[in-house]
């Protein structure tokens, strides 16, 4: 059974990885058209995440292979992954807060492709909330716990986006969308460096 949920999870990493790894190419495209504050922060975001993504994925295999890990070496591993993770989402995050307060109200462009991405983002980063969720609760790992609290931020943020870009692709010349559009983005930040502080806090209290 405990290698059952063991392969289970690296699978569930390894879907995570591969569909993340096309939200930053589509939504990078998308700011050749748009250039929302929303969208520029959420490429950011998305392109952080996908490397604390890949370095969990990365993490899990090494740690959950054959019981060739030591349990000493396995919990350097796992907290190193974790405290990246973290870092990551503190990173875009920081990163996010500084584009918000630059973005100008000029026109913002076509943000559809990154409306698309985000929406689709709410479905898919929900299911994975809940597939890490349970994982966990079978079989306790840190890295899978990591990744439930970033997968719940990801849907969180992802509705937020998806508001933020659907006022600015409905009414994209208004001081609302404007002001929906700024807000998005330091809720997007704000909530990505919590969790990722957060994240860091745990990992270190973990090491002592």
């Amino acid at each position: 059974m405990a290698r059952e949920n063991t392969k289970s999870g690296a699978r569930t990493l390894l879907m995570s990885v591969l569909m993340s790894a096309p939200g930053p190419l589509v939504v990078g495209l998308g700011l050749l058209a748009g250039r929302s504050a929303t969208q520029i922060a959420d490429f950011v975001r998305r392109s952080s995440e996908l490397l604390a993504i890949i370095m969990s994925f990365v993490v899990y295999k090494l740690t959950t292979r054959d019981g060739s890990c030591d349990e000493k070496h396995k919990a350097l591993l796992e907290r190193r992954s974790n405290a990246f993770v973290g870092a990551m989402m503190c990173l875009g995050g920081a990163f996010m807060i500084a584009l918000a307060f630059m973005s100008d109200n000029a026109d913002k462009g076509n943000v559809i492709p990154g409306l698309s991405i985000a929406l689709m983002g709410v479905i898919a980063n929900t299911l994975f909330w809940r597939k890490y969720t349970r994982l966990n609760k079978q079989e306790p790992n840190t890295i899978l716990a990591v990744q439930a609290r970033l997968y719940r931020a990801k849907s969180l943020v992802d509705t937020c986006v998806t508001i933020a870009l659907l006022s600015v692709a409905i009414a994209p010349g208004s001081s609302a969308s404007a002001w929906l559009d700024f807000i998005g983005s330091i809720i997007v930040a704000s909530y990505l460096v919590w969790c990722g502080i957060r994240t860091i806090w745990e990992t270190r209290g973990s090491a002592t």
